[in-house]
């Protein structure tokens, strides 16, 4: 690796996830088994990145922006549950993610799903543009 390479930023300023549900019920002892959503952000970069995260829903409706931060060389693991400011999105129903940042970040999502004593998970890249 070049040192021209080593500062190319890694990531994009936007990304979208087009396949959250986040399961109302849940089995198992609070918060380790709560199910959930989550976003995980990293910034590579020397700058402080600033996100908006905005929840669409198939109705229609819009959730957020929600304001997230994520420091220089840092990751933040970020639950969709606990986004409450403006307001807590409505569980149970399906949604699209999209992220957008002041720098280059990478974006993946993940979901617990403990509705069911057999716990479930799954994690994938957002797509970035």
């Amino acid at each position: 690796m070049t040192d021209e390479d080593a500062t190319d930023p890694i990531g994009a300023t936007r990304w979208e996830l087009p396949g959250g549900h986040v399961p109302v019920d849940s089995t198992g002892p609070e918060p380790e088994m709560v199910s959930h959503e989550r976003l995980c952000l990293l910034n590579a970069g020397d700058e402080m990145a600033t996100l908006e995260v905005t929840l669409q829903y198939a109705d229609g409706n819009e959730a957020g922006p929600y304001p997230l931060s994520v420091a220089a060389r840092r990751v933040r693991h970020v639950r969709i549950n606990d986004l409450i400011d403006p307001y807590a999105p409505p569980l149970g129903e399906e949604y699209g993610i999209v992220v957008e940042s002041n720098v280059p970040v990478v974006v993946q999502w993940s979901r617990q799903d403990t509705r069911q004593s057999e716990n479930a998970g799954l994690s994938t890249l957002a797509y970035g543009e």
